[in-house]
């Protein structure tokens, strides 16, 4: 009831504000057009949307290409080769904070669309499929045409509204979007693309200069931002301290300031002494820590697909959400899955309270030995499958 609720009030919105708004000046006749992305998550998917933005860049390259992300992701993209210009807007529902009233959405965007109007953009791309507020954003700044998907609460503030198809891989979504914008199909999206600065680089290098180890690292990533995502503490203690004896690697244990706690308890139960780099990185430096390791172990989180964007092989493990939408883009013989045979997953469902976990240890299941398995296989250099059933 309340989301039919929502989509009766977006759809009312749409009309009334309609007469209201306007079309922003555009200043692309004889001009390069001015093109707007909009993509509110968090790392993994804005690094999801990076293949489009190349080939949005590589199709378009006279356009002025604006990318709109969350404060929490830009440094993915601030220093793109592709982007004429990164604004950075809080979006709501993204920050991970209360709401203050009920209207505080609304009142978000209509001040951020007064911004975005005096930019004057004649394209606004809502890269999101279900982001019904930068749709609304994108109206009330005036944008002449806007794209995006054809979900009930978005497309009555879209002017050009394509079929979702559920199922496909974000990078895809994503593509499909910008292959409406430049009018032609796009062959081959290629990698995600995100490249360290050489001073993160150096700023790495020193991190690992600690401990330096000439045989190489192994990364262990832990965390994420929901909890029926985590594996057990003691687990991923056993996968480290037996491949760093198997294959002589240094562990690492990564993770930001607020999983200080998840990492502590897995370096406690460990007995090969892993470094520990627990908020003292930034996004740069941690995939060019990433980057200089042999193999990066972890849940469902967006520093994995960072691991991903810097080539180096990795182990994902899955649980509530699908795999095949948001699991790793590249290579599936670097690239291992390893995905619950609990008949429930994916459910894709992130927002257990902590007195359901219990009951909903899809990611918690997967036993140490199919991960040891795994990493056995890219350690080694074998073959495998891309996707373990455990």
């Amino acid at each position: 009831m309340r989301d039919r609720l929502r989509t009766l009030m977006l759809r009312a919105a749409a009309r009334a504000s309609a007469p209201f708004v306007g079309l922003s000046p555009s200043d692309t006749a004889g001009g390069a057009p001015r093109i707007l992305l909009v993509r509110p998550d968090h790392i993994g998917d804005l690094l999801f949307a990076t293949p489009a933005i190349r080939a949005l860049r590589h199709s378009m390259p006279d356009a002025f290409i604006a990318c709109m992300v969350g404060p929490w992701a830009a440094e993915i993209v601030q220093d793109s080769p592709h982007l004429d210009r990164v604004l950075t807007c809080p979006f709501p529902g993204f920050t991970r904070l209360p709401k203050k009233h009920l209207l505080q959405p609304y009142l978000e965007a209509w001040s951020y669309a007064q911004v975005l109007r005096a930019d004057r953009f004649d394209t606004a791309v809502v890269l999101r499929f279900d982001h019904w507020w930068g749709a609304m954003l994108s109206h009330w700044a005036g944008v002449p045409q806007r794209i995006g998907y054809g979900l009930p609460n978005v497309a009555p503030f879209l002017t050009r509204a394509l079929p979702y198809t559920s199922g496909r891989h974000e990078v895809q979504q994503n593509l499909s979007l910008v292959e409406a914008v430049v009018g032609g199909h796009i062959e081959e999206p290629g990698p995600l693309e995100f490249e360290p600065s050489p001073e993160a680089v150096r700023g790495a290098h020193t991190l690992l200069a600690q401990n330096d180890q000439p045989q190489g690292y192994l990364c262990l990533h832990p965390g994420s931002g929901a909890a029926v995502k985590l594996w057990r503490p003691e687990a991923f203690a056993r996968v480290g301290d037996t491949l760093a004896q198997r294959y002589g690697l240094q562990v690492i244990v990564t993770g930001s300031g607020d999983e200080a706690r998840l990492v502590e308890s897995i370096v406690e139960l460990m007995k090969t002494g892993p470094m520990t780099m627990v908020g003292q990185t930034t996004l740069a430096q941690l995939a060019a820590i990433m980057g200089r390791c042999k193999l990066v172990i972890g849940v469902d989180s967006g520093p994995m697909h960072l691991a991903v964007s810097q080539g180096t092989p990795t182990i994902h493990l899955f649980g509530p959400v699908d795999h095949h939408t948001f699991g790793p883009w590249s290579d599936p013989e670097s690239h291992l899955v390893l995905v619950s045979d609990k008949d429930c997953v994916p459910c894709n469902r992130l927002d257990y309270a902590r007195h359901e976990l219990l009951d909903h240890d899809c990611v918690r299941s997967i036993p140490v030995d199919r991960v040891l398995e795994a990493a056995d296989t890219l350690l080694s250099d074998h073959s495998h499958p891309a996707v373990g059933m455990v």
